[in-house]
């Protein structure tokens, strides 16, 4: 008569379910943040189906005619779309250039200022305009460069002459990235300063001991701590390098800028809310983040071979 072998669980070791019930209250705090996003990003991904029907109000998604890519070829075939692809990428390129680096910057600054009670003023003052609302901050624009506003005095008074900033189609990207950068500065910079105040102080008392002078301290332990940071902020921002909200520039555009201020973005909100062709805007729409998907794919295994070779290194 054979013996029945019963097996022993090993110590310690657990099944998904043991886990699962072990934490559960953990999953339960989860949950409303999972059906949320569920119900507000994942369920309206249904109208995706716009794109490719000739919609109709009165026969719904469902009832209208399917067209397939016919709304995407109209949409590259468009003597629009170059220009609208050109002004996007030339505003999105020159924004993450011109942008990248100064909340960096302003963090290392912050980082080594002295007085406590001096970084927090600056940091209040810095932080401000980054909750401005987007049609104060253009009313600004238009109020201090206005041909006879306060900036124009001036320059009238240094060369005789005044400039039309807000109608220029030349100075459009520059005030838009400027005021962009100016606005979001100082929030940008929360990580960053976050991530320094976690430094070693051993690091820190080291360099001090070894008569490291500030360009050092920065270079050699201030920089090494940012640099997880910086990776996934350049993501970020690559993966969204297409995605040029309509407000600003839709409140910023004139009759006289337009040719450099048309997006793709103020461009589907015409077609699709103003003139109510709803699948064809949402063609241009899902080309917008089809593009933004393979930038973000593309950067995120530049970045991820970058690390494993430094890694192995």
């Amino acid at each position: 008569m054979k013996k029945s072998q019963t097996s022993i669980k090993p110590k310690g070791t657990q099944t998904k379910w043991e886990f699962i019930k072990q934490h559960r209250m953990l999953y339960y705090m989860l949950l409303p943040g999972l059906l949320l996003t569920l119900v507000f990003k994942y369920f309206p991904m249904y109208g995706i189906l716009l794109a490719f029907k000739d919609y109709n109000p009165l026969r719904g998604i469902m009832g209208s005619e399917w067209v397939g890519v016919e709304n995407f070829v109209q949409f590259i075939d468009s003597p629009n779309f170059g220009i609208l692809l050109e002004n996007t990428l030339k505003i999105s390129i020159y924004g993450l250039i011109l942008g990248f680096f100064p909340p960096i910057l302003l963090a290392l600054s912050l980082n080594h200022l002295i007085s406590t009670k001096w970084k927090k003023r600056f940091q209040l003052i810095l932080y401000a305009p980054n909750f401005i609302s987007l049609v104060i901050v253009v009313g600004m624009l238009f109020m201090f460069l206005a041909a006879d506003g306060p900036i124009n005095g001036l320059i009238e008074t240094i060369t005789g002459s005044r400039i039309t900033f807000m109608t220029d189609p030349n100075y459009f990207r520059t005030l838009y990235i400027l005021s962009g950068i100016w606005q979001g500065m100082g929030w940008a910079s929360v990580l960053y300063t976050a991530t320094l105040a976690n430094v070693s102080q051993d690091l820190i008392d080291a360099a001090h001991m070894d008569g490291a002078n500030i360009l050092y301290r920065i270079w050699y332990i201030d920089l090494p701590a940012l640099r997880p940071i910086m990776v996934i902020q350049f993501i970020l921002s690559v993966g969204g390098i297409m995605n040029v909200g309509y407000e600003k520039a839709f409140l910023m555009q004139t009759s006289m800028n337009l040719p450099v201020s048309e997006i793709i973005s103020t461009y589907v909100y015409k077609v699709g809310l103003q003139m109510g062709d709803y699948g064809y805007s949402t063609a241009v729409g899902l080309f917008n983040t089809v593009i933004n998907v393979i930038l973000l794919l593309a950067v995120n295994m530049i970045a991820n071979k970058v690390s494993t070779d430094d890694a192995a290194l």
